[in-house]
């Protein structure tokens, strides 16, 4: 069977692996194949009119890329930029996009079986973004919340964020 970067098969046990960060106390984790690097955070050129997550762009090797605050997309309380933010760089729906998290972790390789859905809540929050959650720790009992990248943007905003970062 073929192996690559995020499945490794042995036998009918499948692996995945994730880059796992902080924001806040909650770590989370995104399919290492949707990495394209890891920058430290330097400033970022604001865009007039952008949502308050776009932090603004950067313009990395030559290529204009949309920065975008996770902390702020996902309405968490605004924090100072410490000596640990970094920005991951990613590719969505095709394009290019910088997210800023307070800090990045780790690479966590997760048995597939070991992956728990999330779960429903009738509703209540948004989780079509969520693939899972995934156990870490010696015995389990801390969760990573594990991030379908393509879907933490709409694809109206990921449109949005790329039109607002060619207009500059």
């Amino acid at each position: 069977m073929h192996a690559d970067a995020t499945h490794e098969n042995r036998g009918t046990e499948t692996t995945q692996q994730f880059l796992t960060f902080a924001l806040g106390q909650e770590e989370y984790g995104v399919e290492i194949l949707k990495i394209q690097e890891i920058k430290g955070f330097s400033a970022v050129t604001p865009l007039p009119n952008a949502p308050a997550y776009v932090k603004g762009v950067l313009n990395l090797r030559g290529t204009i890329v949309p920065i975008v605050d996770l902390r702020q997309k996902f309405g968490m309380p605004e924090e100072a930029y410490t000596k640990f933010t970094v920005i991951v760089v990613v590719q969505v729906q095709g394009k290019t996009l910088g997210f800023v998290v307070d800090a990045v972790s780790d690479v966590l390789t997760v048995r597939g079986d070991a992956i728990q859905p999330t779960p429903d809540l009738h509703g209540q929050l948004d989780t079509t973004f969520l693939t899972g959650l995934a156990p870490t720790g010696e015995h389990g009992e801390k969760l990573v919340i594990l991030l379908d990248i393509d879907k933490v943007l709409t694809a109206s905003e990921a449109v949005a964020a790329a039109a607002a970062a060619s207009q500059n």
